[in-house]
């Protein structure tokens, strides 16, 4: 396959027992198998932090369901998001939102850091424009907005970089994940050597 077409197979595989009814990503069809191991693993192990993060455990009365999103699989570059919700009483349960973005060709996992080259702010460059859309929204935030984290869950999606937010980490549970988008095209001319730079050879 060329880089402009490489993509993986995606399959759904269940995992199921009581209390726990749970759907995850698994790939197939890449050329070296040794990466393609080294996704699954990736992927299986992020669903399982989950299911632990959420208490299954510890809480005999907590019920967990998960699903995957598939973001963008295409040009080499798969990201891929798992979603998974809690409920052990109360009001309503909790969801977490977990995003994971790879190279297909050698398994590289890309930090947010890694979309920017090393003398750009990407810190201040994202927080700028999360503040903007946040007031273009009307996102009621719940707290005094000053900054992204440095490590800030992202996702690709529709040629997108898609930074958000957990559940009430900044606005309240019914808002959802809010959602910033920053065009791909944008990003990719800051972008250094570290990066998914096949990805962007459709806009250079």
């Amino acid at each position: 396959m060329t880089a402009n077409v490489y993509k993986a197979k995606v399959l759904s595989r269940s995992m199921k027992k009581d209390r726990l009814d749970v759907t995850y990503p698994v790939i197939e069809g890449l050329d070296d198998l040794r990466v393609q191991n080294y996704i699954n693993s990736v992927l299986l192990s992020i669903t399982n932090q989950l299911i632990k993060e959420l208490g299954y455990y510890e809480n005999p009365d907590m019920e967990i369901t998960g699903k995957y999103y598939v973001r963008t699989n295409d040009r080499g570059l798969l990201s891929i998001s798992i979603e998974m919700y809690g409920f052990g009483g109360g009001a309503h349960g909790f969801t977490i939102l977990k995003s994971v973005t790879f190279d297909l060709k050698t398994g590289k996992i890309y930090s947010l850091r890694d979309f920017f080259a090393k003398d750009i702010d990407y810190v201040k460059f994202i927080t700028e424009i999360v503040k903007k859309q946040i007031v273009e929204k009307e996102i009621p935030v719940i707290v005094d907005f000053t900054s992204i984290d440095p490590d800030q869950d992202y996702y690709i999606e529709n040629n997108n970089l898609v930074v958000y937010f957990q559940l009430y980490e900044l606005a309240p549970y019914a808002w959802g994940f809010p959602t910033f988008e920053i065009p791909m095209r944008q990003v990719c001319k800051m972008m250094g050597p570290a990066g998914p730079r096949k990805y962007c050879s459709l806009y250079t």
